[in-house]
């Protein structure tokens, strides 16, 4: 007997799955193409499957791709299927367009309670992803605002999540590849929180994990926002032949993925990162060249990942503040200094606390003492929220720098600083 249950089995593990008609009819032709089946869906007939009792029966060309997508018989989506149309042995175990675990049905029918436990089980679609693409977009906020401390707990339990919907869920390729997607682009957010705050080695281990997930997706861009912090991690660790392969395959994929201005900038700046520390300032200065070509061609907004939004003039100045002072040229950094400051806009608390704090160390370096206290002396009082293992780390070595300066200036910082590192402030 057909009642309206059986019927709509079909519409419904569509609509489970995060299809429309329309999308479904278009990824059945993919899937067809994948396996190399001559068959199509048109709306129409999907809309006739779904709405007669008994629906018509599909051709096997058909019945092997919707038994591909669903990782299901064709009798679990509501059809009649005659005996020997269920005595074919199909498998289906590739992450086809449903990540399903393997069926083989063999003759009569198939025991799908036993091979499928949870039939019935969680069944992600996009209006999840949704809710999980807004939970990474959060820790983005966290961590300009209060740093990669707090962020990192957060990032913690989202992993978690994620992990346990990979494991345990049912969704279609596409679902698949966004989970993915956001995997990596979580990792690559906990290798900056362990470049942030540390151990070195755990920041690294992030990053080849956010690595290995947009390979296994092919994702390009995602594999250039994973290399992008391994060259910052490996320029921490002393890493430099591994950076520099890494600007270098960055610089690869992104001619692959045909990537906009603002991928190719944020290459590029790391790039500077790499020259910087090896103390090659003509390579430095070339790298500079080619971020602000970047920098200065038109793309649209939405052409931009989200996590290549950071890079801008701001980045290009602090890059070349960073190359005149580790060149022993502390004078001509600051004005670059300044200008990456007065840039930042408003939510970037850390990034702020940050180039203020390495401007108050520039500004010392260049013998303006009553200057850099100053500037220091502003960080301490303006990042009670954030949490920032490196940003301590810089604030006690201009407080050690002080310490031997006789003047009241340096002074008065430095009993600042000490009263709020003792107060757990930063």
């Amino acid at each position: 007997m057909h009642g309206g249950r059986d019927v709509s089995r079909l519409g419904r593990l569509r609509k489970e799955t995060g299809y429309t008609q329309e999308t479904f009819a278009t990824a059945f032709a993919q899937e067809a193409a994948r396996l190399g089946i001559s068959a199509s869906v048109s709306v129409r007939q999907l809309r006739r499957w779904e709405a007669e009792s008994p629906p018509p029966l599909p051709h096997p060309g058909q019945q092997a791709v919707l038994e591909a997508m669903f990782g299901l018989p064709l009798a679990d989506m509501g059809f009649d299927v005659p005996a020997h149309r269920r005595a074919t042995v199909q498998r289906i175990g590739d992450d086809g367009d449903v990540k399903r675990r393997a069926f083989v049905a063999g003759t009569g029918a198939v025991a799908a309670a036993a091979i499928l436990p949870d039939q019935h089980g969680p069944r992600i679609g996009t209006s999840d992803v949704a809710v999980l693409r807004g939970r990474l977009a959060e820790l983005y906020a966290v961590d300009h605002c209060s740093g990669g401390v707090p962020a990192k707990v957060r990032a913690k339990q989202l992993e978690g999540h994620l992990t346990q919907i990979l494991k345990g869920s049912v969704y279609t390729a596409k679902i698949g590849r966004d989970l993915h997607a956001m995997l990596s682009e979580l990792h690559s957010n906990q290798a900056w929180y362990g470049y942030d705050g540390g151990p070195v080695s755990q920041a690294r281990a992030a990053s080849l994990e956010a690595l290995t997930a947009a390979q296994l997706i092919g994702d390009e861009l995602l594999q250039i926002s994973a290399l992008e912090t391994l060259v910052l991690i490996d320029v921490k660790a002393d890493r430099s032949w591994e950076a520099a392969s890494a600007v270098e395959t960055a610089y690869g994929l992104a001619r692959r993925a045909g990537a906009g201005p603002a991928v190719h900038l944020v290459i590029a700046l790391r790039e500077v990162n790499v020259s910087t520390h090896v103390g090659d300032p003509a390579a430095a200065r070339r790298a500079l060249s080619r971020a602000l070509s970047y920098q200065s061609r038109n793309e649209s907004s939405t052409e931009v990942p989200h996590w290549a939004r950071f890079a801008g003039s701001v980045e290009i100045d602090y890059a070349t503040a960073d190359m005149y002072a580790r060149a022993g040229m502390p004078q001509r950094a600051v004005p670059f200094l300044r200008a990456a400051v007065a840039g930042l806009g408003g939510g970037y608390a850390r990034n702020a606390a940050w180039y203020r704090s390495k401007l108050a160390n520039t500004l010392l370096n260049a013998g303006e003492v009553e200057g850099a206290c100053a500037e220091m002396v502003g960080v301490v009082e303006s990042c009670g929220e954030i949490a920032s293992t490196r940003l301590t780390r810089r604030i006690q070595d201009f407080q050690k720098a002080v310490d031997g300066i006789g003047t009241t200036a340096a002074r008065d910082a430095s009993e600042q600083i000490q009263e709020t590192l003792q107060g757990g402030r930063t």
